[in-house]
């Protein structure tokens, strides 16, 4: 059975799932430790009403945001890393591989050493026993992301409905501890924290989860599932998690669900708690490396990148350089959010809606519009007072716009109505232009004359090449 997944072209009709298989998948993803300690930084600074406006105002804009790119997946059959060769170019995506496998491995080392630490403290083993841990579970993680996305599926099948009704039980608990929703309610702010940071806070949790929900959605049946299943996983399970890390904060002053079970004397379900979340959570973070990792070697062997990827990430929890990662980890996501700002843009702007067959385009080796959009979306996302993910992407989309601006009308158009052709007809689907200018949908320069343009499909010009 091919378990290759398709990492450098498009995902034929056959390999694709439907409703339940692709929410499952994402809502494994959503479920995320560190989510969980965001949560906790909002729950002693908000009254429960402004708290609750907060997480779906947030979540709503992250959703709204992983839903768009999601489409795009879908319509595509590509997911992020792929989408950026037509946006930055065949070299110039190599940039977002190279941002996108880091971080991907960076968290993975975070998760491999978080996932023995505590089990050493929850269950009093050794503390040298912690170093064999963390070589146990970095291989065994990436095991269901070796195998695709049947692996992803069959484990979030059983892990989400399971670590669901144990978040639920453990609100239940925690809502009584609290003296009921009344005593809920009444709880009073200890901490002062602005609106605008607050919602800063929510939308980073996951946005750069949110670029690369696409390594999932390019599998769904339909556009229709791929957005109202990212909607559901991205407002509502990473809405949920956010929701658990603040009120266990605020009742237990705790918000790891871990530690909040064992405040309740739960330590049995803390235990398959723990794996079940930072399971669902690696191989899939494993499996955003393993398809970044292809796209910038050009190869099909991806379970072996894989498996490179869990080796480098198990090698970095054991140096102990998990701690030190995450701060620049976190500084890298601002960088994230951009790459979909630009995506989204190429693809409706100078695609209009629909990219050419990847294997038959012809692309130019850096497409200067989209790297400098990133630039400035990058730079307004770093330097940003406010919400810094969500003006990165703004930045990034309204730039590559006035970038392509220079482009005449006619060069925005597919090439299939430039010819009178219909688009079932159009020839301009083997690809795009060769250089990478400030042109057309093609991907030529201003107006077309390098590209592949309608002369050029009618003899009067010779095909350039890379």
């Amino acid at each position: 059975m091919n378990h290759n997944d398709h990492p450098l072209s498009e995902v034929p009709d056959h390999a694709r799932k439907g409703f339940w298989s692709m929410t499952v998948v994402l809502f494994g993803f959503t479920f995320f430790t560190s989510t969980l300690w965001a949560g906790g930084s909002l729950g002693l600074a908000f009254s429960f009403g402004e708290l609750m406006l907060v997480i779906a105002l947030g979540n709503l804009l992250l959703g709204t945001y992983a839903a768009t790119l999601a489409y795009i997946g879908c319509k595509s059959g590509l997911h992020t890393v792929l989408m950026g060769r037509f946006c930055f170019g065949e070299w110039g995506s190599k940039l977002s591989d190279v941002i996108l496998a880091f971080t991907q491995i960076g968290w993975y080392a975070w998760g491999t050493a978080t996932v023995a630490i505590i089990l050493v403290e929850t269950t009093a083993l050794p503390e040298p026993m912690e170093v064999g841990l963390m070589v146990l579970f970095g291989f065994a993680f990436c095991i269901t992301a070796m195998i695709g996305y049947r692996g992803l599926d069959w484990l979030s099948r059983v892990a989400v409905p399971v670590m669901l009704l144990f978040i639920l039980f453990t609100l239940f608990i925690g809502i009584g501890d609290a003296g009921g929703p009344g005593g809920l309610l009444g709880q009073d702010p200890s901490t002062e924290m602005d609106f605008h940071a607050a919602l800063t806070i929510v939308i980073g949790t996951f946005v750069g989860g949110a670029t690369l929900a696409t390594n999932w959605t390019r599998f769904a049946r339909t556009p229709r599932i791929a957005v109202i299943a990212t909607l559901a996983a991205f407002v509502l399970g990473n809405g949920l998690m956010v929701l658990t890390g603040a009120l266990g904060a605020l009742i237990y002053h705790e918000a790891d669900i871990v530690h909040v079970m064992l405040a309740q004397g739960f330590v049995t379900i803390t235990v398959l708690m723990l794996l079940l979340n930072i399971w669902s959570t690696q191989d899939n973070t494993i499996y955003n490396f393993g398809v970044a990792g292809c796209n910038l070697l050009r190869t099909q062997r991806r379970r072996l990148v894989t498996v490179l990827g869990a080796a480098i990430g198990t090698a970095l929890a054991v140096a102990g350089m998990h701690d030190y990662l995450v701060p620049f980890l976190i500084l890298l996501g601002t960088f994230i959010p951009p790459l979909g700002g630009v995506i989204v843009a190429d693809f409706w702007l100078r695609h209009r809606g629909q990219y050419p067959r990847l294997g038959s385009a012809r692309l130019p080796g850096f497409h200067w519009p989209g790297l400098l959009a990133y630039a400035a979306g990058s730079a307004a996302a770093y330097y940003a007072p406010v919400v810094p993910p969500l003006v990165g992407i703004i930045v990034a989309t309204a730039a590559y716009a006035v970038l392509m601006a220079p482009a005449s009308p006619a060069a925005w158009r597919p090439r299939a109505t430039r010819l009178g052709l219909g688009p079932d007809q159009s020839p301009g689907r083997d690809g795009v232009g060769s250089v990478g200018g400030f042109g057309g949908s093609d991907g030529s320069g201003s107006g077309g004359s390098s590209g592949v343009g309608a002369e050029d499909e009618l003899g009067a010009r010779g095909r350039s090449r890379r």
